[in-house]
């Protein structure tokens, strides 16, 4: 049963993970790092070391870097940075870059020695940076969440009273984001599907609505520039041309996967993520946002069909962890399906099975990095969140102990987040491995 405590939680999850990011979260963090550890060295560095975690590695490794002319990878993402970004934006902070900026990044990268290794690390995500002038150093490092600075130094010392989630300022470029950091994540152990719904339908949407209308308007943004230009492998639009537009549930497909044909091609547009996550944030709202508006319902019910998408993707994620070498999308894409179940009127029950069986169409797609592949993989995790709704409304269902799948929801849940994060540990090793070979 809800409670006012727990529809309180639901709001602080939201205003945590529903946060505003310019390109692949990875990436960024490596540029906020390196932005934040430039002002603690004071001048510009003649040498730079970057130690990233494995799956660190993997998601900065092939995307572009906004900003930066279509540059890829972890050194691209430090020169970026050091040379133009702005720490107080965290998430944006390169999302003011000028042409004289761009030209200044490319000769930073052709002079400066910059070298990149595997950090030696438990830690899932870990990012640290060394900048060196002469005989001073900086040292930043991030863990656990793309913006936790949990380590300063200068010149081999601690800085002094230093409190790394107070640095940098509390919003980003739009003044509505709220930051991302250890300190600041509370709780999801609580979060439970049927609560979730119970949410949905009984909060004040004044309270979650300028969240929302954010979510809507950047992530639909950057789906239209994805669909109207040439980005990747340009998913979205071959979709398109594939199955035509008439087809509402095709266009949400297709506009889902221009977000990501976009997101990991360059393009500067911001993204409202989910759980981490540009992509997840992308694929958890646009195709319910498309559909919502084929079928004009009212704006009230697009809020609440979000947010059971939104939380759904949350919960699923959350016994994950921020990256795996399970696709993340999988989790938004059965998200949406539930958030599209409750537009078309699904109470619990349904969007119980169709999360159940989206889970079990979808769950063994594998995460070998942030790059132009994402958005089919969005295309197929958003196929099978429709699947997994309409087999139930046609009397059809995955049962407990068909394969992965436990009798009810969460049960299967927690089996999910066992494979990915226990089960797809050497498979992650192996990921990183055929990645990094020559």
């Amino acid at each position: 049963m809800l409670t006012e405590e727990n529809c309180n939680r639901y709001i602080k999850v939201l205003e945590e993970e529903l946060i505003c990011a310019m390109g692949c979260t990875e990436p960024i963090a490596i540029a906020y790092a390196a932005a934040t550890v430039r002002e603690y060295l004071g001048e510009m560095p003649e040498s730079v070391r970057v130690e990233v975690s494995g799956n660190i590695l993997k998601n900065a490794k092939s995307v572009v870097v906004p900003g930066t002319d279509g540059l890829r990878g972890i050194e691209a993402a430090a020169a970026a940075g050091i040379i133009a970004g702005k720490a107080e934006k965290k998430l944006e902070v390169i999302s003011e870059i000028s042409d004289d900026l761009r030209s200044e990044i490319r000769r930073f990268m052709d002079t400066a020695e910059i070298k990149v290794g595997i950090a030696d690390t438990d830690k899932i995500l870990d990012i640290r940076i060394q900048l060196q002038k002469g005989e001073h150093t900086a040292y930043v490092r991030i863990s656990d969440y793309h913006t936790n600075i949990t380590e300063i130094r200068r010149d081999g010392i601690p800085a002094a009273g230093q409190e790394p989630e107070a640095k940098a300022a509390e919003t980003c470029a739009s003044e509505a984001c709220t930051s991302e950091g250890e300190n600041s994540m509370s709780d999801r152990e609580f979060m439970n599907v049927e609560d979730i719904v119970q949410f949905a339908d009984s909060v004040e949407i004044s309270r979650v609505k300028e969240i929302l209308d954010r979510q809507i308007e950047c992530n639909m943004a950057i789906a239209n520039e994805g669909i109207n230009n040439n980005y990747g492998a340009n998913i979205g639009k071959t979709i398109l041309k594939m199955y035509g537009s008439s087809d509402a549930k095709v266009r949400a497909k297709a506009l889902a996967a221009a977000g990501s044909d976009a997101r990991m091609n360059g393009c500067e547009l911001p993204v409202v993520i989910n759980s981490g996550s540009g992509n997840q944030g992308i694929t958890a709202s646009v195709p319910v946002i498309v559909i919502a508006r084929d079928r004009k319902v009212t704006e009230e019910k697009l809020y609440r069909a979000l947010l059971v998408s939104n939380l759904i993707t949350i919960h699923l994620k959350s016994g994950i962890g921020r990256l795996s070498a399970y696709c993340g999308v999988v989790s938004a894409g059965c998200g949406s399906g539930a958030g599209i179940a409750y537009l078309s009127g699904g109470g619990v029950d349904v969007i119980r099975h169709t999360i159940v069986n989206g889970l079990a169409t979808v769950s063994g797609i594998i995460c070998d990095g942030a790059k132009a592949s994402c958005a089919a993989k969005i295309a197929s995790a958003v196929d099978a969140g429709l699947l997994g709704y309409e087999m139930y409304m046609n009397g059809q269902q995955f049962y407990g102990g068909d394969g992965i799948v436990k009798k009810g929801v969460e049960n299967t849940i927690h089996s999910v987040s066992r494979l990915a994060k226990e089960g797809m540990q050497q498979t992650d090793k192996a990921i990183l491995k055929i990645m990094t070979e020559m």
